[in-house]
């Protein structure tokens, strides 16, 4: 009989993923890692398997790796889409959140929902933010919900 494979417990494979993801220090590590690989003499296709991407995105790395050295390895600026609102308008909105009552702009709700905060963004700012965007717009300015007081600083 075989020695018992070696289990995680805790943690599913795509939060593990999710973690290698979430700072960039580790993503260019990663990356860095897979040029390692290819330079020890594995294929682009090998350690595309390996980490589960796609061979051309490996051999995207170890080009740019060759010509930029580690910063070759950095995300480039400029990826995603692009925000509707300015940094200054998002300062705006989480000051409003934060320091002001719905009241002082019109509406009958003591505290900020949702909804509501969406209602006014839109109409101020002349947006057509969807009801599941507000949540992410929130968390992106660094605030959150706490039910028996609000939105609150992150």
């Amino acid at each position: 009989m075989g020695k018992p494979v070696l289990k995680i417990k805790g943690y599913a494979a795509e939060d593990i993923r999710l973690l290698l993801h979430s700072d960039p220090v580790l993503s260019v590590a990663t990356r860095l890692n897979m040029v390692y690989q290819v330079a020890t003499g594995l294929s682009s296709r090998q350690v595309a398997r390996i980490y589960g991407v796609s061979f051309k995105q490996v051999t995207n790395w170890v080009h740019r790796f060759e010509d930029e050295g580690i910063e070759g390895l950095y995300d480039l600026p400029g990826r995603g889409r692009k925000s509707i609102l300015s940094q200054s308008e998002l300062g705006d909105i989480r000051h409003v959140v934060l320091n002001s009552a719905p009241e002082e702009f019109g509406y009958s709700q003591k505290r900020w929902s949702g909804p509501l905060l969406l209602e006014w963004i839109n109409t101020k700012y002349n947006t057509q933010y969807k009801n599941s965007q507000i949540y992410k717009l929130l968390e992106r300015i660094g605030v959150e919900f706490k039910r028996q007081v609000g939105y609150v600083a992150k």
